[in-house]
């Protein structure tokens, strides 16, 4: 079951303190980003520009010194000037050229610190950590960023799904994705998201986030979590591959629909097929896949291809 923190409520009121106003012991204020920078839209660059917002992060994420950081989306290093005060070595992941200098610039007093230009979706991040844990002689990973929205639910899939190990995932997100991850399985705002995170994760509310808090403003507000990794997946199944055909990809895929409707759709297996399995689980093929519970749906699949 996921576990909810409070908020705690100093995220909640964006925009009163400029994180690039102060710099970190060590940091050089000539890495800030220059007058006349243009933010790609197409990299959905906001950036955040809150020190109350920015404490609560770091707070949240429990790194400590022998934390290896991995940041995905630095921006100008708001963030990541106080991520290098308290972990043992941070790595960001930054898809624009344009700011590699100025980070480079930013922390280059930083014996604990690099920056890698790249694509978090395309980048070896079993490589980048394994090597990383080695070279400085870490005893856990963990990843810290503000997500682009358009490109969250990709992101936290393959971080969670990665072989890297992480101990937790401290992200920024749409307040839309945040309220999904935080749903418990089979409520009404459960989603295909809720349930492929919860199998692997248990989630923690670290703060709200006014959209004050970012420059450009974007037009949504956003959400704080944690996502704690389990050390055994949330259910037994037979199949993970299978499993998440049904509670995610196949499920879901048309929402409105029944599940024996929704559900057809798996290859190789008939409509006859999925009415029966349904029976032997007790599962009504009138129900919609939101109302299913993380077991219901291990039991599902597991049945579905009973042998």
């Amino acid at each position: 079951m996921a576990n909810k923190s409070k908020n705690r409520g100093r995220c909640t009121t964006g925009g009163s303190h400029s994180s690039s106003s102060r710099s970190a012991s060590g940091t050089s204020s000539a890495g800030r980003v220059p007058h006349g920078f243009k933010h790609a839209k197409s990299l959905g660059q906001n950036f955040l520009n809150d020190q109350n917002v920015i404490d609560d992060i770091v707070a949240g994420s429990l790194i400590d010194e022998q934390t290896l950081v991995i940041e995905v989306g630095p921006g100008e290093g708001a963030l990541t000037s106080e991520l290098v005060e308290v972990a043992g070595y941070v790595i960001a992941i930054e898809p624009d050229d344009r700011l590699i200098p100025i980070l480079r610039t930013k922390f280059a007093l930083h014996d604990n610190f690099e920056v890698i230009h790249g694509d978090i979706l395309k980048a070896d991040i079993e490589s980048i950590v394994n090597d990383a844990m080695r070279k400085h002689d870490l005893t856990r990973t963990r990843v810290v960023g503000n997500l682009p929205y358009y490109i969250t639910t990709p992101i936290i899939i393959k971080l969670i799904e990665s072989k890297a190990e992480f101990e937790s995932l401290t992200v920024m997100m749409q307040k839309e994705v945040g309220d999904r991850l935080l749903a418990e399985p089979g409520t009404k705002l459960a989603g295909a998201i809720t349930y492929a995170v919860h199998y692997r994760c248990t989630v923690d509310k670290i703060c709200d986030v006014s959209r004050e808090a970012f420059y450009p403003v974007p037009k949504v507000d956003s959400l704080v979590l944690r996502l704690d990794m389990r050390g055994e997946p949330a259910v037994d199944v037979a199949d993970e591959d299978r499993f998440f055909s049904v509670a995610s990809r196949r499920g879901f895929s048309m929402r409105r629909k029944t599940l024996l409707n929704s559900l057809q759709a798996i290859d190789d297996v008939s409509r006859e097929d999925i009415r029966m399995a349904l029976g032997r689980v007790n599962i009504d093929p009138s129900r919609r896949a939101e109302t299913l519970t993380m077991e219901e749906f291990a039991e599902l699949s597991n049945s579905i291809w009973e042998e």
